[in-house]
């Protein structure tokens, strides 16, 4: 999955994220965990696709 498509997918996390801990009332049930548990998986894949990025942007900028 590419990174614009994994950045809408952590968005439709987000406000779902909000809408169901919203509707549980609670930011421990097992629903709202689950959702935040799937967003930090894209986070993390995230950011490691932003350090490769940031890693060959380093590379090219040798002479």
């Amino acid at each position: 999955m590419d990174k614009s498509k994994l950045l809408d997918r952590l968005q439709k996390l987000r406000v779902k994220l909000y809408e169901v801990a919203e509707a549980r009332g609670s930011l421990t049930d097992p629903d709202v965990l689950a959702i935040s548990e799937e967003a930090d998986q894209l986070i993390v894949t995230l950011q490691r696709i932003q350090k490769l990025e940031m890693s060959s942007e380093s590379v090219n900028e040798w002479p």
